[in-house]
């Protein structure tokens, strides 16, 4: 059990991308990339019941089907936006600069750091401004974290992020097969930054935006968990003074996470979409957020 804690988080992301590449051929034919994230998805499930990091996390608190439906609804967007790609990019004036004879590898890792940037700003952005703290309390509304999880966002917050991440690279003329690759990736990291894993990642917990430091980030109060904003790296946090060392002696337990303030946050999917639309749906910065 051990190995199986110190190599999940590598060998899930690294086999995955590798897989990626490889049925996807380098992001040309995506079709693929759907059947890879359906099995990633079982993995992560199957492997949350063999080495648990708490074994309550796995039952359903009434959010199977909520989160289900998040997730269909964010990836359908996801694949419209990457779809829309060659649209958007015939509307930017000026663009250019991509490094298209690189190693689709090495342009998929450049996409992955430009994308960070974008996605912890947005992310930390969230924690701080009322209006897109309303969207984002959505995901931080789930009461305990597993992978699959990590895949539910009100959509609309999912578009500032998209747009946040993805700017940059428009400009830049990332190619499509690209855009392809990188909407896989950060379904995987996603998947890992959320997991009920127990796994051991020691000092990449430092640069690696892995769920041991992220979990830290949803404790409910915001003098707790306004720290740790970064998707793939932790580089960003460091900068903004806002990174958190993972402890593994402080273990988090059902009670732990959610909206503080709001224990009776909307629950149900629709009625999630709706909250951040209602009157009176964040009391006080200070007191709600996460």
């Amino acid at each position: 059990m051990s190995i199986l804690r110190v190599g999940y988080a590598p060998v899930f992301f690294v086999g995955f991308l590798a897989a990626a590449l490889v049925l996807s051929d380098g992001g040309t034919r995506p079709l693929p990339l759907v059947g890879l994230l359906a099995a990633a998805i079982l993995v992560s499930m199957l492997v949350e019941r063999i080495l648990p990091y708490e074994p309550r996390f796995n039952g359903s608190h009434g959010d199977r089907g909520r989160d289900l439906a998040h997730a269909i609804v964010n990836e359908a967007a996801n694949t419209a936006s990457v779809l829309a790609m060659p649209l958007v990019v015939a509307l930017v004036p000026a663009r250019g600069g991509w490094p298209d004879g690189w190693p689709v590898v090495a342009q998929l890792t450049l996409a992955i750091l430009i994308a960070d940037v974008g996605i912890t700003l947005a992310h930390w952005a969230s924690h701080r401004v009322e209006l897109l703290w309303r969207f984002h309390a959505v995901h931080h509304s789930v009461e305990r974290l597993y992978g699959f999880n990590g895949l539910m966002k009100h959509p609309f917050h999912q578009a500032f992020e998209v747009v946040a991440a993805t700017t940059p690279l428009v400009v830049l003329g990332m190619p499509q097969p690209v855009a392809w690759l990188l909407t896989f990736a950060v379904a995987i990291q996603l998947l890992l930054q959320h997991s009920n894993v127990d796994m051991r990642v020691g000092p990449l917990a430092f640069v690696w935006a892995v769920a041991p430091p992220h979990r830290w980030h949803h404790l409910a109060r915001a003098r707790d968990g306004d720290v740790n904003f970064g998707l793939f790296t932790c580089f960003w946090d460091h900068v903004l003074g806002t990174f958190r060392p993972a402890d593994p002696s402080r273990r988090f337990a059902p009670g732990d996470f959610g909206v503080a303030g709001r224990p009776h946050y909307p629950r149900a999917y629709a009625a999630q979409i709706v909250e951040p639309f209602r009157v009176g749906s964040v009391d006080g910065r200070n007191e709600v957020t996460s």
